[in-house]
């Protein structure tokens, strides 16, 4: 008998995918066409155009970017469709400057770029399509590392506190 892992390696695959690949079904500003250009002009994205597929309706039922070594895939979210936020995280060389760009596109800003555990940076936005984004960048120099110890009561940190108010607010887009 043949023992196969589990989940098959994105190095494996040979395809430009990885093990797991995120899906954003998009509502807002632009559709999903709107969001695509939104990823090539804050995260370098590229559009990847034999993927592109339109629903008789004109709506994208699919589509894929390619960030980085990552692949999103992306679809217009049917007028009677829940809402449902796409929650993604990004490794980046430069929290700053993803946010600069982020922000010229009309993302808010809900974590400035803050020292993080394991010697790195996090920051985070949510886009005009109301997803939240995660960056995660090198250790910013001099900076402490943050500490928490979850047996003492303390002060929400805020790092945490930032995401969890950003989440209790987050509406569909208009």
């Amino acid at each position: 008998m043949t023992t196969r892992p589990l989940i098959t390696p994105g190095s494996e695959l040979g395809n430009g995918y990885g093990s797991v690949n995120a899906f954003a079904a998009v509502k807002g500003p632009g559709g999903a066409r709107a969001f695509i250009e939104f990823l090539g002009h804050v995260f370098d994205g590229r559009e990847t155009p034999e993927a592109h597929a339109d629903d008789t309706d004109g709506l994208l039922i699919h589509a894929e970017v390619r960030i980085g070594d990552s692949c999103l895939m992306v679809v217009d979210s049917k007028p009677d469709w829940v809402f449902t936020p796409a929650l993604l995280q990004v490794n980046v060389g430069d929290c700053d400057e993803v946010l600069r760009r982020a922000a010229g596109r009309g993302a808010r800003i809900i974590t400035e770029t803050t020292p993080f555990y394991g010697a790195s940076s996090l920051a985070r936005f949510i886009d005009p399509w109301s997803n939240v984004w995660w960056l995660f960048g090198p250790a910013i120099t001099g900076a402490p590392e943050p500490t928490w110890d979850p047996d003492t009561e303390t002060e929400e940190s805020e790092i945490h506190a930032t995401i969890c108010q950003a989440m209790r607010e987050l509406r569909p887009p208009r």
